[in-house]
């Protein structure tokens, strides 16, 4: 946690209702652990869209379909939405939510690894305005490059859990051995954007951390 969790609860508590029926998916999903965006990232996430409007979003990691859903409570139907998981259990529950949720239509998920779904998109010369990723954080790197080309100028790339609950900050000497290599991929990966000639970016206290890139040229 970011910012204060007494803090954060009276914030949500002001702000924040899940449209439908996402309150019950939200809840399985906690109570299953699997990790979905936090209550923070949720609230960005419906204010950013409707703001933006985007005509095409990719999102990185689906997990059970929660984000995918949600976001498409907030763009209009011709949106197209198109979401990557890989693991098979994931894919199973995220088809069954897409269904119950009446969105088997309206999102698209590609199952497969990240690197090499992205890789063919890219190959295909497919443009997404809006980008959310939400995967292995050690791959946000190697994501990267692909992502760039599949973004369109002014188009928007918004990134989770950059901050690490705050161990991002830290020495490397001071972070346990064994997240080391994730440790030094995330702050290369901020550095990255923040110093991309492509992409104004700032970084936000949001939920575990965001960024929001635009890309410029």
């Amino acid at each position: 946690m970011i910012i204060d969790e007494r803090l954060s609860i009276f914030i949500d508590a002001l702000e924040w209702k899940l449209p439908g029926e996402l309150a019950e998916l939200e809840r399985q999903a906690l109570e299953d652990q699997v990790p979905i965006i936090r209550r923070p990232m949720q609230t960005f996430l419906g204010f950013i869209l409707g703001l933006k409007q985007p005509s095409s979003i990719l999102e990185i990691g689906a997990a059970v379909g929660f984000s995918s859903i949600l976001m498409s409570e907030y763009v209009p139907e011709q949106t197209g939405i198109t979401t990557i998981e890989k693991v098979p259990a994931r894919i199973r529950a995220a088809r069954e939510n897409f269904h119950r949720y009446g969105k088997e239509n309206r999102i698209c998920l590609l199952e497969g690894d990240a690197a090499e779904v992205l890789a063919e998109l890219c190959a295909q010369g497919n443009q997404y305005d809006f980008i959310f990723m939400d995967a292995a954080k050690g791959q946000y790197l190697n994501f990267l490059p692909n992502i760039l080309k599949m973004l369109p100028e002014n188009g928007m790339l918004i990134t989770d859990n950059v901050l690490q609950d705050g161990d991002v900050i830290q020495s490397r000497y001071a972070i346990n051995r064994r997240d080391r290599t994730i440790h030094g991929r995330m702050r290369e990966y901020l550095y990255q954007l923040t110093h991309s000639e492509a992409l104004d970016t700032v970084i936000l206290p949001v939920g575990d951390g965001i960024t929001v890139s635009r890309r410029i040229k």
